[in-house]
């Protein structure tokens, strides 16, 4: 067993597939639970499981573990499923003695979930959240320009995470290189109150071209949670102004949602924001225009004005006087 778990991740994953580190990690950590579930209910450890335990029936048990006892949204307990598929072909192709239970496995449907719509911030509210960092002090200038990189750019939180100084160019055409999911790196311009905003903190961190732009206090790179919870903070903090704030749940990819949002707003191309923000399909970027209201309600007004009805300008009814003499005298 241990065997097909080193080549699945090693042979296939890195090698075969070229999958980033984070995908590796999701899948590490999904089929961690799941061993750790089969295990329980073999009542062995983890080492005691064999390859006759991978079966369609487990599966189907684990995925339902993962929402009753876990409380797993319908969207991760599917992600964990996605993992837990891509194993099972890994051992479809190398183990042909379980092939059968292995196919059982791989029919087994993924959960339909509900649509939601994607969350984003109007400019107003992106621009008071900005305005509360204190940016007169060295921890204050890092959370503002991160939070001004995160809606310039759309960029994902690990992408923020990882990006370094040598991805950066601050002179003209100021721009970023960031590296995306499934290795893909692109492109994107800079505004020039971001590339000023960078090259001051660059002038505060004196760092060297390989290290990290946003730090915390202890000089290492930011993590994705770190970057959650400036977020959050100054999201809480600008809530006092302005309440709407404080009924949403504004997370970095929430920014990632407003930028896109602001591209459309903007007249930008479903085909344009699908490359700026490095999506591999373009029904990803569409969720963008059924999520915007205000675009709905232009799209009506200019509809109202096409089809040319106007209001009706009819008189006022006005009852006659013997019409109220009738029925006062009721």
């Amino acid at each position: 067993m241990f065997i097909r778990v080193e080549s699945f991740f090693t042979e296939y994953l890195q090698r075969m597939r070229g999958a980033s580190i984070h995908t590796v990690r999701a899948y590490r950590d999904a089929l961690k639970l799941f061993f750790e579930f089969v295990a329980a209910n073999k009542r062995c450890s983890v080492s005691g499981i064999d390859l006759g335990d991978m079966t369609a029936e487990t599966v189907a048990r684990f995925l339902l573990h993962l929402e009753t006892d876990r409380s797993n949204s319908v969207a991760t307990r599917n992600c964990r499923r996605t993992a837990i598929r891509s194993f099972f072909k890994h051992l479809l192709r190398t183990d042909i003695i379980h092939s059968h239970q292995y196919a059982a496995a791989l029919a087994l449907p993924a959960k339909k979930a509900r649509h939601r719509p994607a969350t984003y911030l109007e400019a107003d509210e992106v621009r008071a959240i900005l305005a509360k960092p204190d940016t007169k002090t060295i921890g204050g200038w890092r959370d503002y320009t991160l939070l001004l990189f995160l809606y310039n750019t759309g960029s994902r939180v690990s992408e923020a995470a990882g990006l370094c100084w040598n991805d950066l160019q601050l002179t003209t055409p100021r721009q970023v290189r960031l590296h995306g999911k499934g290795r893909k790196d692109r492109l994107l311009p800079l505004w020039r109150e971001t590339a000023e905003a960078l090259r001051r903190l660059g002038t505060i961190n004196h760092p060297d071209t390989q290290s990290h732009v946003f730090l915390n206090r202890h000089g290492e790179a930011l993590s994705r949670d770190g970057i959650a919870y400036i977020l959050r903070r100054h999201v809480q903090t600008a809530a006092r102004d302005l309440p709407a704030l404080a009924h949403k749940r504004v997370t970095p990819h929430v920014m990632r949602h407003s930028c896109a949002v602001g591209l459309l707003q903007s007249g930008n191309g479903v085909e344009v924001i699908r490359d700026y923000l490095g999506h591999a399909s373009i029904a990803t970027t569409g969720r963008y225009i059924e999520t915007n209201l205000q675009m709905k309600r232009d799209a009506l007004e200019t509809f109202w004005r096409h089809a040319g009805i106007e209001p009706a300008h009819a008189r006022s009814w006005k009852p006659k006087s013997d019409l109220l003499a009738f029925l006062n005298a009721l």
